[in-house]
């Protein structure tokens, strides 16, 4: 099996595709050490995202290990994760930063 998509975090639960993937073909990506696979339910871009789990409406899509965006509808996985269907959420970058000691 050839690797089609890129995991970029073991915390996310999408993987981006780094090829177009048909409806139907399997989505085969590395987690660690272990290679797996999934159906792709609909066609999915080159450079997009595909969700490796069922996310209901408000869910955090994670990505990089970071929160990328929520989700506006139910998202079955397998599907097309594209600005249809999340949001941006603002982030409060001042409580992330780290703090210089005086």
């Amino acid at each position: 099996m050839e690797i089609n998509a890129l995991l970029m975090d073991p915390k996310d639960n999408v993987v981006t595709c780094v090829a177009q993937v048909e409806a139907g073909s399997q989505v085969v990506y590395r987690n660690g050490d272990q290679l797996c696979c999934l159906k792709a339910e609909e066609t999915i871009p080159f450079c997009h995202k595909i969700a490796l789990e069922d996310l209901k409406k408000g869910d955090e899509v994670m990505k990089y290990g970071e929160l990328i965006g929520k989700t506006s509808c139910d998202v079955a996985k397998g599907h097309w994760i594209s600005h249809e269907n999340i949001y941006s959420v603002p982030r409060d970058y001042e409580s992330e930063m780290v703090k210089e000691e005086e």
